[in-house]
């Protein structure tokens, strides 16, 4: 079956960076967009960015603009995350996600999703 693996969370300062990656396997990866997610303890889980198929369009929620950066390698099959500037308030589980409609925030609109990679950020 499908499955995306998130790798790259650990413990950082804030102010500090981080890059995450999610593998696709068993997935026609270049026919999905992919979203990036996350969910802190008490919070529900919320959009952080997305990236179309062929990775020439990106967006990003407000809360990370100028901060976060997602790309995207067909060949490898992978979805990237690059965060710098990190602040203590991204701390969370990051979720990569695949779906076939590109543009949307809402969870529900994905099919396919990692097992997620703790992302911690230290005052």
């Amino acid at each position: 079956q499908v499955q995306l693996v998130e790798t790259g969370g650990g413990l950082v300062q804030a102010g500090g960076s981080l890059r995450l990656s999610c593998a696709a396997y068993r997935l026609t990866f270049s026919t999905y967009a992919m979203g990036w997610f996350r969910q802190a303890p008490g919070k529900e889980r919320e959009f952080v960015a997305a990236i179309s198929r062929s990775g020439d369009s990106t967006y990003y929620a407000d809360s990370v603009k100028g901060r976060f950066t997602i790309s995207r390698d067909n060949a490898k099959n992978t979805v990237y995350l690059q965060m710098n500037s990190l602040k203590p308030e991204d701390t969370a589980v990051y979720y990569c996600a695949a779906g076939l409609t590109y543009g949307t925030k809402r969870p529900v609109a994905y099919d396919y999703w990692g097992q997620g990679t703790q992302v911690t950020v230290s005052s």
